[in-house]
């Protein structure tokens, strides 16, 4: 799929690995601008998109800032050596995003409707979270040393609270005065294989709904006045993309047959372009499909999230005592 059948549907590119993917697969060469790394797990691959002038920032439709993809297909069979071994890969990787002191006040943000399971992941990992602001002026000596000040806040969404999400978390960072915020968001992939299988982290901050078409206020340095670090996972795919990867095949199988041949030749892309979108049209083109176990698929990836996140901020929690965000 090329970027014109993303802006022919109004498709959002919420991971920056697959906005890098399809420019640079148009341009046919590098994306002057952008760097790219790339790291080899056991059980991962680790993607670092840094985009670093302004011209790649219009390229790629995304401010200039550090893009980290941990792809772990593995996450979706429920590989606990998996699972285990991408909690460790975020939490280094979140660890290199930010230079906090030991006593640094930090606020994580899970946004999210809790009540529609596909973007609940938010609220889940906040729920499955160490949070200590509250006990962080009375713990024990001992423990002041491994533990850093960590809040959490669950807003919900516009439609349930009539508030915009940054609104309320700007209210928020204003009472408690936080050195870093770390929101978790669900994204919409550009791919049904990365749905459950694949983490972003960012430190550019995030706008809440733009990967379903709702475009809300952004939650970035520029509006909350500290630095903000983006972490989502795909829990949806839009239907256009589905049927835009099915039409591909089956115009490669017709390719592929003589006397059918020069029917694909004959074919434009605005052509099925056109029939998608009369397919799609009762839902004006904004249909989103999630797999039927997302529900599992929430809680686990939650636990990872949350998991990586404690030991990240935490100096005190280590692998060793990961297993209790596993059960």
């Amino acid at each position: 799929m090329n970027l014109d059948f993303y802006k022919a549907f109004n498709i959002h590119i919420d991971l920056a690995v697959e906005a890098h993917e399809i420019i640079r697969g148009e341009a046919g060469r590098e994306i002057p601008g952008v760097i790219v790394d790339r790291e080899k797990y056991e059980n991962a691959t680790v993607t670092i998109v840094k985009i670093v002038e302004e011209n790649a920032e219009q390229l790629m439709g995304k401010p200039r800032g550090n893009y980290i993809t941990i792809e772990a297909p593995a996450l979706r069979d429920n590989n606990r050596e998996a699972q285990r071994e991408v909690a460790e890969v975020l939490a280094e990787k979140l660890k290199s995003l930010f230079n906090l002191p030991e006593n640094a006040n930090i606020l994580l943000v899970g946004l999210g409707n809790w009540n529609a399971t596909p973007d609940s992941l938010g609220p889940k990992v906040i729920n499955q979270s160490m949070v200590t602001r509250h006990l962080y002026k009375y713990a024990p000596e001992e423990l002041q040393g491994g533990l850093r000040s960590v809040s959490a806040l669950a807003p919900g969404v516009l439609g349930i609270t009539g508030i915009e999400t940054a609104e309320i978390i700007k209210g928020v960072v204003e009472k408690i005065e936080p050195e870093l915020i770390i929101v978790v968001d669900s994204l919409a992939a550009g791919s049904v294989e990365r749905i459950a299988s694949t983490i972003q982290i960012a430190d550019t901050g995030i706008s809440p709904g733009s990967g379903i078409g709702n475009r809300r206020s952004g939650i970035n340095q520029e509006t909350m006045g500290v630095p903000v670090i983006a972490i989502g996972i795909p829990t949806v795919v839009n239907a256009a993309v589905i049927a835009q990867v099915t039409v591909e095949h089956f115009l490669e199988k017709l390719q592929n047959t003589p006397v059918l041949n020069q029917i694909y030749k004959n074919l434009r892309p605005d052509f099925t372009h056109q029939v998608i979108n009369d397919v799609l049209q009762p839902f004006a083109g904004n249909l989103t499909v999630t797999p039927k176990e997302i529900d599992a698929l929430i809680l686990s990836t939650s636990k990872i999230v949350a998991g990586g996140i404690s030991m990240a901020l935490h100096p005190a929690i280590d692998l060793e005592e990961y297993n209790m965000y596993l059960n």
